[in-house]
């Protein structure tokens, strides 16, 4: 009965029933080791048994799931955490938007509210960017499949060249430098920038700190504010909770989904500075904005993973793990063009064509080990396992990936 736009179920083509930690599991009980991870929302793995309490007990107390933007003991909880745990520690004193269930919701919220500030419609987005599938999101995506689902044309958005698009031949940002300044450029004068610090859906490309560190000057320098997408690589993806602290900036605003609620419960944030939350009451909504099941889980990951710097030094280590490993895989097969990509434990290794990473993931799939390809061909094999996961299951699911490799690889 489904429409033929799934895609999951095409490259995995099982029914699967349960789940615990890094692990699946097939209604005929085959066990799969997870290096997908709900596409990032399941950080802390599946079913994380703290977290499955609190939300049990939440439930079983007949406390309050649906509330729209109502003040609940749920949502005090959570902003109460949020802001003593994340924000504070950080130098962060961003106001919270529930924008709505998912992270287009985020973002189509930070484009409107920069619009808002500024005045101005353009936006800057970059090339191999993914922001959502919403018709605003959409603008501001790279991808020409996903773009060309929209059905109308999708404007107020300019693109421009990501972090080594050019392979270090052309200096970062002397093409939108030199619009910027230029009063015959016929670039609109933006409302904001846009960026992942590391595009995951765009092939794994990992911004370096001073690229950053250029483009928030910039942004500054020209009146431009700055939005970071950490629908995916927040939460700790990296290492850091948010994935732009090492590079040491201060977005204007910041989008969050995927991992916040800890338990792959639809909740997102769009965090904005004080002076820019200039919304009339009402004026940016959603029915699902409110949902408190989700604040309940988020609040008690937050206190569970965060409150120490355990999770980011594990995540680091088990991040330089696999970067080894890619870097032997890629020193094992010197003709095949591979590249090992990433941070944290967002990883990705690149093959020669689309192809070839699909057919690895095949391989893998078949050895029980989930995996998606990105890139714009699909040409990267992508990892973003939970990053719970323990060092053993890490080495086993790596060692099933040489296996795939081998096979496919002459």
């Amino acid at each position: 009965m489904e429409s033929g736009v799934r895609s999951y179920s095409r490259a995995w083509p099982v029914v699967f029933d349960r789940a615990r930690g890094a692990a699946v599991f097939a209604e005929d009980g085959t066990e799969y080791l997870d290096f997908f991870a709900g596409a990032g929302s399941l950080n802390y793995g599946h079913n994380e048994p703290r977290l499955k309490k609190v939300l049990i007990d939440y439930l079983a107390d007949d406390r309050m799931v649906h509330s729209l933007d109502m003040l609940t003991t749920a949502r005090r909880d959570f902003l109460e955490t949020f802001e003593s745990t994340i924000l504070r520690p950080r130098g962060l004193d961003h106001k919270v938007v529930f924008p709505g269930p998912g992270g287009a919701n985020a973002v189509e919220a930070a484009l409107k509210l920069a619009r808002k500030v500024t005045g101005r419609e353009s936006v800057i987005n970059f090339t191999n960017a993914f922001h959502g599938m919403t018709l605003g999101a959409l603008s501001v995506t790279g991808n020409s499949m996903k773009r060309g689902g929209a059905g109308i044309p999708l404007v107020h958005a300019t693109p421009m060249p990501y972090d080594d698009y050019f392979n270090g031949d052309v200096d970062d940002f002397v093409y939108l430098e030199r619009l910027l300044g230029d009063g015959g450029s016929g670039l609109n004068e933006p409302a904001a920038v846009i960026v992942e610090t590391v595009q995951g859906e765009g092939g794994i490309n990992a911004a370096r700190a001073e690229w950053l560190r250029g483009l928030a000057d910039l942004c500054t320098r020209h009146g431009i504010l700055l939005i970071v997408d950490d629908i995916q690589m927040g939460c700790g993806r990296t290492g850091g909770f948010f994935s732009f602290e090492e590079a040491g900036i201060v977005p204007d605003i910041i989008c969050l989904s995927k991992s916040i609620s800890g338990y792959g419960l639809p909740m997102a944030l769009t965090l904005v500075r004080p002076e820019l939350d200039i919304w009339e009451p009402g004026e940016h909504n959603g029915t699902f904005r409110g949902f408190a099941p989700a604040f309940a889980t988020a609040a008690e990951a937050i206190r569970t993973y965060w409150s120490d710097d355990a999770l980011e030094r594990a995540t680091l280590a088990k991040g330089a793990l696999v970067e080894s490993h890619f870097n032997a895989a890629v020193a094992q097969h010197p003709d095949a063009g591979l590249i090992s990509k990433g941070r944290g434990l967002a990883r990705g290794l690149q093959m020669a064509d689309g192809e070839v990473a699909g057919r690895v993931c095949e391989e893998a799939f078949a050895r029980g080990l989930l995996m998606e390809t990105s890139g714009p061909d699909g040409e990267v094999v992508k990892l973003l396992p939970p990053l719970t996961i323990t060092e053993d299951e890490l080495r086993r699911g790596l060692a099933i990936l040489d296996e795939a490799i081998a096979v496919v690889l002459p």
